[in-house]
């Protein structure tokens, strides 16, 4: 039996990390944030640079100059940013043009909508003994103002949050900017970086805290990878059987939309069954629905097993930390509580089983 003393020693550890970890999240992981990712992309861009950079050498009156590694790294670091651009762009168009068709068709649901109004207040009007267009024309003065009421909302929120959109994307160039500085700086910079790691008297913490960033970042991306291939898939072959014409966009929208904690894939799946089910078509709403729950299934079954199981977390650890990342950090809560509660788990264990000081 542990001693009283020890017990309240290492409760206090306990405590004291949980919150060190929740507040260097909180607080100091968004100060730090780019220039950790440009930490990452440097570390990616590597090995292709200092390949290069030893490969490509001058030589100027009989000595030989290699180009910087750093210099490099932004030259490639530039290539594959204009290669996601191009693919985002490409992609956007793509989107653009099915929006187009999309809005083409609006009319004829509009009017598919307008009839079965219609239709179902008239039969409203039969059943009560009401007076003929009475409910109809009720239902329609009510839907005029709750589009007025939207246009007379939508103007002010729109003129009060332009300035609010333009500031993001001013804050998100001078980000990206830091993050392009970072990166060339840290390729440049690596070597010494590690040699002050090793000699810091936080080594043994640097080392782990990157050794669980490295573990868990590759279970999140290979996670989150395999159930977004996985969701795609079942969305366009539910798409497929409803005999959507966009199956494929509709398909693959939907599983990036399920890669959001924030949003799924009832956001669209829920509203179209309903709208599905008052439009009398059963047949695609029960389709919808069970697309729904195959998704959501698949989901909450592959991301608990597979985090936990390449993480070190038990299935209910990994539910309950990502619940509870979700709930302190918002949308990036996913990867950050199943972090934090490894990082609390090691730290503990290393400063309990040494003595500290």
């Amino acid at each position: 039996m542990e001693k009283p003393g020890k017990k309240l020693k290492k409760l206090l550890i306990i405590t004291g990390t949980t919150g060190a970890v929740y507040a260097g999240f909180k607080y100091l992981l968004p100060l730090v944030a780019p220039f950790f990712v440009g930490y990452i992309f440097a570390l990616l861009l590597r090995p292709s640079a200092r390949f290069l950079a030893y490969r490509m050498r001058v030589t100027v009156k009989g000595k030989r100059y290699h180009m910087p590694i750093g210099v490099i790294g932004g030259v490639e670091f530039l290539i594959l940013v204009s290669i996601l651009g191009t693919g985002l762009y490409l992609g956007a168009v793509k989107l653009c043009a099915e929006g187009k068709m999309l809005m083409m068709r609006l009319p004829v649901w509009i009017d598919r909508f307008d009839i079965w109004l219609t239709g179902s207040c008239h039969r409203v009007e039969a059943a009560f003994g009401l007076r003929y267009d009475c409910v109809a024309d009720m239902a329609g003065e009510m839907l005029y103002n709750l589009v007025d009421t939207g246009k007379a909302a939508a103007m002010p929120f729109l003129m009060t949050n332009s300035l609010s959109i333009i500031s993001c994307l001013a804050k998100g160039a001078i980000v990206s900017l830091v993050v392009f500085l970072a990166a060339i700086l840290s390729l440049q910079e690596m070597e010494d970086l590690r040699v002050r790691r090793d000699q810091s008297t936080f080594r043994k913490e640097f080392n782990l805290i990157g050794g669980r960033l490295v573990q868990t970042g590759k279970a999140w991306f290979r996670s989150q990878g395999i159930i977004l291939f996985i969701t795609t898939g079942l969305c366009i072959g539910g798409m497929f059987l409803i005999k959507n014409p966009y199956y494929i966009m509709a398909g693959i929208g939907i599983g990036i939309l399920d890669a959001l904690p924030i949003f799924g894939t009832g956001t669209v799946l829920i509203p179209w069954a309903v709208l599905e089910l008052l439009m009398g078509d059963w047949k695609q709403a029960v389709i919808l629905t069970v697309l729904y729950l195959v998704c959501y299934f698949v989901r909450q079954i592959m991301e608990v097993r597979m985090m936990g199981g390449q993480v070190g977390l038990s299935p209910l650890e990994t539910l309950a930390s990502v619940y509870v990342g979700l709930e302190l950090f918002g949308f990036f809560g996913f990867i950050l509580g199943p972090l934090g509660l490894l990082l609390v788990e090691d730290l503990v264990e290393v400063w309990t089983r040494e003595p500290m000081g």
